[in-house]
């Protein structure tokens, strides 16, 4: 439970090797000692690494094996988390896959590999957390969805069809738990140079981890439910989605 200034005691992150979700710890936690982060992921040095770094800034870290594509194992990683003791204050749920888009419009399995990691899972951990965030009666979902989710382009639309799913979730999540004392922040980011895009050429107002993180965490503090990063990808997706389809598709995007 947040103490009595209002910080955060407890993270839960499902998908902990994120480099956006462990930047949102860093900064949620800032130079505070002994907050509790439970670090969802699969095994490896990976998650070692993660649990380290946030270890060497003074955070307890606990490590719970999570595979978005077995049922079994997300639940067992969100009960652990939650009944380790003491209420959660925060869940990021941060895992995701880009794919192979050209196969993933193509091949049954891929398609359906991106749908279950993106959004079938997504979905179902939207369920889980909530129910234990309203029993607490208080808590907050940072969900990361994607700009890419607001009008799908024909480079990346399968990816982009799982993030819009993933955004209307957790939207209407938010709207339903909002009376529970429950917030989701739904956090939509434009390109952000990390791990998930490494060797991917980098879109127009681009981001870091850390600046993606300052957005999510000032969001957080404001009540709001939508936050884009950079601010003005709102303006930018909005231009966007009110295209004519038949400009919008002769678009090099």
């Amino acid at each position: 439970m947040k103490d009595a200034i209002g910080n955060v005691q407890r993270v839960v992150v499902l998908g902990g090797t994120s480099d956006i979700a462990l930047a949102t710890v860093r900064r949620l936690v800032g130079q505070r000692q002994d907050v509790q982060v439970t670090l969802a992921a699969r095994a490896g040095d990976r998650r070692v690494a993660a649990a380290s770094s946030l270890e060497a800034m003074g955070m307890k870290v606990d490590e719970v094996d999570f595979e978005a594509a077995d049922r079994t194992s997300y639940e067992h990683a969100i009960a652990s988390a939650f009944e380790a003791g003491g209420d959660v204050d925060v869940v990021i749920v941060a895992f995701g896959v880009l794919g192979d888009q050209e196969r993933a419009w193509q091949d049954l399995d891929a398609a359906l590999d991106l749908v279950q990691v993106n959004y079938t899972a997504a979905v179902a951990c939207g369920v889980l957390v909530a129910k234990r965030l309203r029993e607490q009666g208080h808590g907050a979902i940072i969900a990361m969805s994607s700009v890419a989710g607001e009008r799908p382009r024909k480079s990346n639309f399968v990816y982009g069809s799982t993030k819009a799913g993933l955004d209307a979730f957790y939207t209407g999540l938010g709207d339903a738990i909002a009376a529970d004392g429950v917030q989701v922040l739904v956090v939509r980011p434009g390109f952000v140079h990390s791990k998930m895009t490494d060797g991917l050429a980098a879109a127009p107002l681009s981001q870091t981890p850390e600046q993606v993180a300052e957005i999510i965490v000032e969001g957080l503090a404001a009540g709001r439910q939508t936050v884009w990063a950079p601010a003005k990808m709102r303006w930018v997706m909005s231009g966007l989605r009110h295209l004519p389809r038949a400009v919008f598709t002769r678009l090099p995007v």
